[in-house]
């Protein structure tokens, strides 16, 4: 298993990643993949730390859907997190999902919005919520953390309950990405 950071020394002024990581352990979500990512630190080294959660580095984005079939196969409920630009590398690779009807819970961290410092994560931020539909996905967004659990909740009822793909887009603006971070 790959070091994971402390979540206490986490810079966040936040608590939506812990709110997430309550959810996944309401639904029983045993596998979490994801690449490293400034958004995620703090639900990554959440669910790191967390006995009853397999934390799964991957080495591309587009190794998470493998995952998360290994998983279904297996009878486990997995979720993936990535930043917008990462689900431009999983569009040939999310197909498996519907044509197997893998449940998927995909928590994204937008980049290219508000206040972003990187240029060249505009592209792909702005055309994430599109993309993921065009894959198949139901896809709900979430502005204000005040929202995290409950829009988190639905979505894991319907991947779930329904074996759906459903992803949950954190906006910038509240996951609260300084400049400067990566």
């Amino acid at each position: 298993m790959a070091h994971a950071p402390d979540p206490s020394s986490a810079a966040s002024h936040t608590d939506w990643p812990d709110r997430i990581h309550a959810v996944f352990k309401k639904y029983n979500v045993r596998q979490v993949g994801h690449v490293p990512d400034t958004g995620h630190t703090r639900l990554i080294a959440l669910c790191a730390q967390d006995n009853e959660i397999h934390d799964v580095v991957l080495t591309s984005e587009a190794e998470g859907p493998g995952l998360v079939l290994g998983a279904t196969l297996g009878g486990e409920r997995a979720a993936l997190l990535m930043q917008s630009s990462g689900v431009g590398n999983c569009i040939n690779t999310f197909s498996v999902l519907a044509n197997c009807a893998a449940p998927l819970v995909l928590v994204v961290t937008m980049r290219g919005e508000f206040n972003d410092f990187n240029p060249w994560q505009r592209p792909m931020g702005k055309m994430t919520e599109e993309t993921l539909k065009l894959c198949g996905f139901h896809v709900y967004r979430v502005d204000e953390e005040k929202d995290v659990e409950p829009v988190l909740a639905a979505a894991c009822d319907m991947a779930y309950g329904g074996n759906f793909q459903v992803a949950v887009l954190l906006s910038q603006r509240m996951i609260n990405r300084m400049p400067g971070a990566h």
